[in-house]
């Protein structure tokens, strides 16, 4: 089966397509498909994946077409920045 696999550190993105047997888990499209090496900043006891959006655990299987994503840390406090639009300020 094809599947996706994506990661962002913020000035790079990477995008790998990977063929694998079926019943193939998250952590088993990770490890193989090299992102590791290629960004030894990744720690999956601390960073969350998902599929397609939704945080899933590292034992999920997948499917034929499913997209791996690797979530980076939020590197800022949201409840300290403004929010944008909405406000009486932006009229």
């Amino acid at each position: 089966m094809r599947i996706g696999l994506v990661y962002s550190d913020g000035g790079q993105q990477a995008w790998v397509r990977l063929e694998l047997p079926e019943g193939a888990t998250v952590q088993e499209a990770i490890e193989r498909s090299g992102i590791l090496a290629a960004h030894p900043a990744i720690d999956l006891s601390v960073q969350k994946v998902g599929v397609f959006g939704k945080v899933v655990p590292l034992d999920t299987p997948l499917r034929a077409g499913d997209r791996v994503e690797i979530y980076r840390s939020i590197v800022c406090d949201p409840t300290q920045v403004p929010r944008r639009g909405g406000t009486e300020d932006d009229e």
